[in-house]
């Protein structure tokens, strides 16, 4: 890495600095102060959303909460309040238009203390209801307020990124539509063509049974579909947990309250069981492991869950022309009529005829209680009954977006395991409060406590949030002309292999965000860091490439880069897979950094190549 003063990009430098009066950048120190929930630190961190009706409460002190924890009052060490950041609509100062090839990471406005995840879960959710909940995300990403950190994520055969988080609505708009990479019924409904055959090939059985079988037949059938449908629930639940997993260890680098907004017609799993429903889980597999894992990751990441029924407004579907038979429900025959109470083998009891109905309202009471009982164990809201799913989406956000942080020791210092309850109180006055109503008191979390070699690693995962302690911008072009077929590969991927295009990477960083001090001889003295990590679309990693420079800048360079920026240049091999490029900067004296993710699609073909600076 060579540190240069560049001349190619100067309204970038004007840009970092002109929007210095819109931005509340964080000062040293100030990113991550609030401790992060560790087994060997015995610290707790609770976050509380206090409201009343729909309003958010603001203002609320210490003093104002009591907290206790298996009934036992504990004293709160630390105390912060969370407040949305975002500006009246037409108030956002515009940015510098940026050239060709040339990004930043200024944000457009301020950035809240949260982060939003939109989760589709084509997995446990019907067709029909997808497509409705892909056109309510299109109605809300055109008005999304600014400053809003939103990511969209799909869960159908896995878990599958479909943009990280940014807050411009017209990249989330392009990337959840996009025909290949974007939402896609067909791609995320893969996963159930082996359930759906068998599903088919019993109701196909189901048909000939209820006309041709004699009760011990009937029986045997209804065997048959029980087992059917404990394999097809196992199988969702388990799927279902390693999606959480994933997105509990990916949130946990993101500092702040994650809200999850998760879009489905079934919610399968819950993050703290119930008696019974660690009964009916035991009748699969065993899930208490796996269940106490994902509670433990959501707990690590600070995420709050918000359920939205996919399925919109709660209709009755019994006796619909497309009901599925089972023994005591209704029968659809080859010619579409539906038949409750006649054919060959009719209901014989009264009772008989409400079984259908019964099941189904117990069905949707049970949908409705495991969406409650989620949002409350991790300090979200569910959202039930409504075809409004924009509205849905915003409210959960502006929920999300105002909280308290309360850090307490708990009296209780055994890491056993077992399961610590959590209340908190309020004498303000009588309000709602959502918090996550407790914790596994594990000793192997498995959030790293670990300092990291390369302080960039964790913000350079794809998708990840816009780092803005240190602001820059960055020109990503093909280098011109292109190096010898025998050159030495530019980065540390040593594994490699294939045609590739050599990009030039110029970053120009405002000056002020980098602590420099002056040393006897009159030089300014400071040390950065820059980094670069490429993935595909599919978030495998091809590349990368990081370099520490130590300046000793002279009086002349130093009044030179107050006019300009600190300069920055690297050169990096991609392969034509590399489908985003995350770019940081990182700065040793003050611990501050800046992250941006960059789109390299297409740039090889269609960008004017950049003069190599060899």
């Amino acid at each position: 890495m060579r540190l240069r003063f560049l001349w190619f990009f100067p309204s970038v430098a004007v840009c970092c600095m002109a929007a210095g009066s819109h931005v509340q950048t964080t000062t040293p120190g100030e990113q991550g102060q609030v401790p992060v929930f560790k087994a060997h630190s015995h610290a707790v961190v609770v976050d509380v959303v206090v409201t009343k009706g729909d309003e958010a409460v603001t203002g609320l002190h210490k003093q104002d909460f009591q907290v206790l924890e298996d009934g036992k009052p504990v004293t709160v060490d630390f105390f912060e309040e969370h407040t949305a950041k975002t500006l009246p609509p037409g108030t956002v100062p515009e940015l510098v238009k940026m050239p060709p090839n040339v990004y930043t990471n200024v944000p457009p406005a301020p950035e809240s203390d949260s982060v939003n995840v939109l989760l589709l879960d084509t997995l446990n959710t019907d067709r029909p209801d997808q497509a409705y909940v892909h056109q309510q995300m299109v109605n809300f990403l055109k008005t999304m307020q600014p400053g809003l950190r939103v990511a969209v994520f799909v869960l159908g055969s896995k878990l599958r990124m479909v943009q990280g988080f940014t807050t411009d609505s017209s990249v989330l708009r392009d990337a959840v539509n996009d025909k290949k990479n974007g939402i896609s019924m067909e791609a995320d409904t893969s996963v159930t063509r082996s359930l759906q055959d068998k599903r088919d090939d019993i109701e196909d059985k189901a048909r000939l049974a209820t006309m041709q079988m004699g009760a011990a037949g009937l029986e045997a059938l209804a065997a048959w579909q029980a087992n059917f449908a404990g394999y097809q629930a196992d199988q969702r639940v388990a799927m279902t947990l390693e999606a959480l997993n994933y997105l509990g260890r990916y949130l946990a680098a993101v500092p702040g309250r994650k809200n999850l907004i998760w879009f489905s017609s079934s919610f399968p799993v819950t993050v703290f069981p119930s008696a019974r429903e660690k009964q009916s889980f035991g009748q699969m597999r065993e899930y208490s492991a796996a269940l106490k894992e994902t509670a433990d990751l959501l707990t690590v990441s600070k995420v709050a869950v918000y359920p939205i029924g996919a399925e919109g407004m709660i209709v009755s579907h019994v006796c619909e022309p497309t009901s599925v038979i089972f023994i005591n429900g209704c029968v659809d025959d080859e010619g579409g009529e539906v038949k409750s109470s006649t054919g060959p083998n009719p209901p014989t009891r009264p009772s008989d005829y409400m079984t259908p109905f019964t099941n189904e309202h117990a069905a949707r009471a049970d949908k409705i209680m495991a969406m409650e009982q989620l949002a409350a164990d991790t300090g979200g809201k569910a959202f039930y009954n409504t075809n409004d799913l924009n509205a849905a989406m915003m409210h959960a956000i502006e929920n999300g977006a105002h909280y308290y942080t309360l850090v307490y020791t708990p009296t209780n210092k055994k890491m056993d395991g077992s399961y610590r309850k959590i209340e908190v109180k309020t004498s303000a006055g009588k309000y709602n409060l959502a918090y996550r109503r407790g914790y596994n008191a594990d000793d192997k979390l498995t959030a790293d406590t670990k300092p990291e070699a390369d302080p960039l690693h964790a913000l350079l995962m794809r998708g990840m949030p816009s780092a803005t302690q240190v602001l820059y911008g960055v020109r990503v072009l093909p280098v011109s002309p292109k190096p010898a077929p025998d050159a030495k590969r530019a980065g540390k991927n040593t594994k490699l292999t294939g045609p590739t295009t050599r990009y030039s990477v110029d970053f120009l960083v405002r000056w002020s965000d980098v602590a420099l001090e002056t040393a006897a001889d009159g030089t300014h003295r400071g040390k950065i860091q820059a980094s670069l990590l490429a993935y595909d679309h599919d978030g495998n990693a091809v590349n990368w490439l990081g370099a520490t420079q130590g300046m000793a800048l002279t009086p002349e360079n130093f009044a030179a880069i107050q006019k300009s920026g600190v300069p920055v240049h690297l050169e990096i091999d991609l392969p034509s897979s590399a489908a985003y490029l995350e770019t940081g900067v990182y700065d040793w004296s003050s611990g501050k950094a800046g992250t941006l993710e960059v789109p390299v699609s297409g740039n090889a073909q269609t960008a004017q190549a950049a003069p190599s600076t060899k």
